[in-house]
Formats: structure tokens, sequence, C-alpha cells
């Protein structure tokens, strides 16, 4: 079996989907493939499909869907597969539990991946951790479970995973600048900035990449937009390392020279009391 939740909802057995079509069943499918070998308690599951307005039939109604997802995993594994759908969809007290590896859904191996290169960052492994971040983002085919309709538990599932996406994407881009590959990452950083317009850590990345291409005023000028942005907004100013940063730039430090600025694990440290 092989589950994807990095983009649209994907399951498949011997090359047979078992992703249903029907909205409630799919949420139940979505849910217990984001917790591969862990009891998924009946409560949640069903505050996971009805909320907190759950109808009198909802644990029979649940069982129903059980039973549709096991009669599509069974006929995708065929009469002659090694045990039986009962015992990859499994009973326990309780609950319920996709009886799989973890290696079988995609975000395990983003997360070797992530972790990987985050590894490879700390020790100053900037190309292969640049790659294998590249790789881990690779993976996503667009927002995390995009064609299912998501209720309070998987929300913050996908709320966890596109946070962890765009982390990913701020260590690739601080991968990239250590490498000097400041003006190769602008136009990305210009549209990152724009979808994240509070992302203080991006912003940072922003200034850091233009002042490095020889756009000092334009550094300044996102760092202007920034503090107008955070005053009206949340009434408060950039965090310190921003400020300092801002302030290095007027000065013209040479620490923020790419061959002579300290090797922080992150830009927006850069700056670091």
């Amino acid at each position: 079996m092989q589950i994807k939740v990095l983009g649209p909802l994907s399951a498949d057995v011997n090359g047979v989907s078992i992703v249903p079509t029907a909205g409630k069943p799919r949420q139940l499918l979505a849910l217990l493939a984001s917790y591969p070998g862990r009891v998924v308690p009946v409560p949640t599951l069903m505050e996971e499909v009805w909320g907190t307005d759950m109808p009198q039939s909802a644990m029979t109604t649940l069982q129903t869907y059980i039973l549709q997802l096991r009669r599509r995993l069974g006929t995708a594994m065929g009469p002659d597969a090694p045990g039986n759908a009962k015992e990859v969809l499994a009973t326990r007290h309780g609950g319920y539990l996709l009886q799989i590896p973890p290696a079988f859904v995609d975000v395990y191996r983003y997360e070797e991946l992530v972790a990987a290169g985050q590894a490879s960052l700390d020790a100053c492994e900037d190309e292969r951790a640049a790659t294998l971040f590249r790789d881990a983002l690779a993976m996503w085919q667009g927002p995390a479970l995009v064609d299912v309709r998501v209720g309070p538990i998987l929300e913050i599932e996908v709320m966890r995973l596109e946070e962890s996406r765009v982390v990913t994407v701020e260590r690739r881009i601080d991968a990239d600048l250590r490498l000097g590959r400041h003006t190769e990452v602008i136009a990305e950083l210009t549209d990152l900035i724009a979808r994240h317009p509070q992302h203080e850590g991006l912003h940072s990345q922003a200034m850091v990449a233009m002042y490095r291409s020889g756009r000092q005023a334009t550094a300044l000028d996102v760092y202007r937009r920034l503090r107008v942005r955070l005053i009206e907004d949340l009434g408060v100013e950039p965090a310190p390392q921003l400020q300092r940063l801002h302030q290095a730039m007027l000065a013209v430090d040479p620490a923020l020279d790419i061959a002579s600025g300290p090797r922080r694990s992150s830009t927006f440290d850069l700056y670091t009391a």
C-alpha cells in the first residue's frame, strides 16, 4: 500500500485506488492514514466527521463507513493476498487503526528528508542540505489533503504539515544563501513574502538576498513595508533580530557579506542576541 497526503489524497493497493468518492469515508481514510499503526479512538473519528453536531446514528454510520473502506481494500488486495482487509483496517478496543508501516505514507519519507537536511545544515554541509530539502519539497503535489473536506482533527494535521512546508522552504533558502545563490532566490522570496506578509524569517532572507545582490535600497524597503504592516495589523515592532539586521544594512556591516558572515543555522538569526 502507498498513501499520499501531501497534495490530493491517494491510496493504492496493487495499483488499485481505495480512496472513496464519498466525502465522509474519504475523511476517515485520510485521518487513519495520518496515524499509521496507531489506534484512532472512535470519539476522535466521530468528531472529525461530524464535529459537535453528531447525529444519534453516528456510531452505526461510522461502522458502515469502515465497512465500505474494508470492501474497497479487500477488492484491491484480491483473494490471494496474505491476510485480509480486517487485518489491515483493524478494529481495536475503542477505535480503529490502519495497520501499515509509517513508511507506506509519504509524510514519513518527507519528514526523514527534512530531518536529514536539518542535520546537514547544522553540520555546515550546505550543498547536501539544499539537495535534501529540495527532495523533501518535491514530494508535495499541492496543499495537504487538498481534495478532502477536513474536520477539526484533520484541520490541525493539515496546518502542521503546511507550517512544516514553509519552514522547510525557509531552511532550503538558508542553505542556498550560504552557498552564494542570493540572486537566484530573489524571485522566489518576492513571491513568498507576498504570500506570507507577516513572516519575519522570510522577510529577513529577502533582505539579505537583495542586499548581497547590490539592491540595498530594495532590501531596506522590504523592512519598511513589513514594519508598517506589523504596526498597523498587530501593533508590534519587528523582532529584535530583524531590527539589528536593518541597522547592519544601514551601516553596511561586513558581517552581512557571505564570506565573512557568521554561519548561523538560520538567516533570521544572523543578528540574534
